[in-house]
């Protein structure tokens, strides 16, 4: 392994405190190119699609890499926005935002940087530019609220793979979920409180969450446990009768099962039962993207009209909303407490 040459950086002062604030990734443009580029760095993840390497590249360059780039390119093209990517978009408003709220009230003493799993701006590029800055303490925000082996250990993967090439390491803390956060059912409950107040209520709110392989959850991945946890509280926070509310998983991809009920299926059978209107909800997502933009609000509306449904309506990721970014501002000075840059913030509210 070449490490890092670092011994101008020593030499520097005390850098301070880096935040890296990471999100899945996205494609840098809806075409067919560049689509397949970022699938096969996704779908390459190992975290991702425990199938063993030799056999999964051949089906993954063989056939997937082949077939499936025109179709998402194509729902991408559907979402883009003059920003480009929503999720990027979305992303960097939330590192601005962030930004905009906490150096000040840390009298510049921490830094921020936005990366991607996927995609860019990559984690080697962020931590680069905070190593730079010669950070002494680094803090990782994987922007997923429940954690999952497919999402958040595979950020610590990417991030733990690029500091085995620093010479001097900087103390490292990893924020490993949110779900359970009072802020963050507060701030979910109230998004949807909100909508609802203003759309009208809808017969049944759908909480829909990114799903995984069945196995992967019977292997000990505790995803599926904190999303109902996750939806529970909220659920509980929003005052709902049993009849009111379903959780169900979607964004399948493969022949394998996975865990259930599936979101597609469930907006099919409420639209065949004479369920006339539904709102649906993605927690697990903090930002805006393909998921729930195409496959949502768009693919899954279809759906449950076609079965017979009359109003659907997709309730917004709680994206840069002010709620949100001072909910994520909190969360990041909670898991900062004790470190020297934090010191200006004790006793205080972010």
């Amino acid at each position: 392994m070449k490490y890092i040459n670092q011994s101008d950086q020593l030499k520097k002062a005390d850098g301070g405190l880096g935040v890296l604030i990471i999100n899945l990734g996205t494609p840098d443009s809806p075409t067919t190119g560049a689509v397949r580029k970022y699938l096969s760095e996704f779908l390459s993840d190992p975290r991702v699609v425990a199938i063993p390497w030799i056999l999964w590249q051949i089906i993954l360059h063989g056939i997937v890499l082949r077939v499936r780039p025109k179709r998402s390119a194509k729902a991408y093209s559907s979402i883009w926005t003059e920003e480009g990517s929503p999720l990027l978009a979305i992303s960097k408003k939330q590192h601005a935002a962030l930004e905009a709220r906490l150096v000040p009230r840390l009298k510049g003493k921490i830094r921020f940087a936005l990366a991607m799993r996927y995609g860019k701006p990559s984690i080697v590029h962020a931590l680069d530019a905070l190593r730079q800055q010669n950070i002494q303490r680094l803090l990782v925000l994987p922007l997923y609220p429940q954690y999952s082996a497919t999402t958040t250990a595979s950020i610590f993967d990417a991030v733990t793979d690029e500091l085995q090439r620093w010479r001097w390491i900087p103390e490292v803390r990893f924020i490993q979920r949110y779900y359970h956060e009072p802020a963050y059912i507060d701030v979910l409950s109230e998004s949807i409180r909100e909508f609802r107040s203003q759309s009208g209520e809808a017969q049944k709110l759908l909480f829909s969450f990114h799903g995984i392989p069945k196995d992967y959850y019977e292997s000990g991945d505790p995803y599926p446990d904190e999303c109902y946890a996750t939806a529970n509280q909220v659920v509980e926070s929003l005052g709902l009768e049993k009849d009111q509310w379903h959780i169900s998983f979607q964004s399948r991809f493969g022949a394998q099962e996975w865990v259930k009920p599936y979101t597609n299926e469930t907006l099919k059978q409420w639209g065949a039962e004479g369920v006339k209107s539904v709102q649906v909800v993605c927690p697990a997502f903090s930002a805006d993207c393909l998921e729930t933009l195409e496959e949502i609000a768009e693919e899954n509306r279809d759906t449950f009209l076609q079965a017979g449904g009359k109003a659907y309506a997709y309730i917004p990721a709680l994206n840069d909303t002010p709620g949100h970014i001072a909910m994520l501002a909190d969360l990041i000075s909670k898991h900062i407490k004790g470190w020297p840059e934090a010191d200006s913030l004790t006793g205080e509210n972010t």
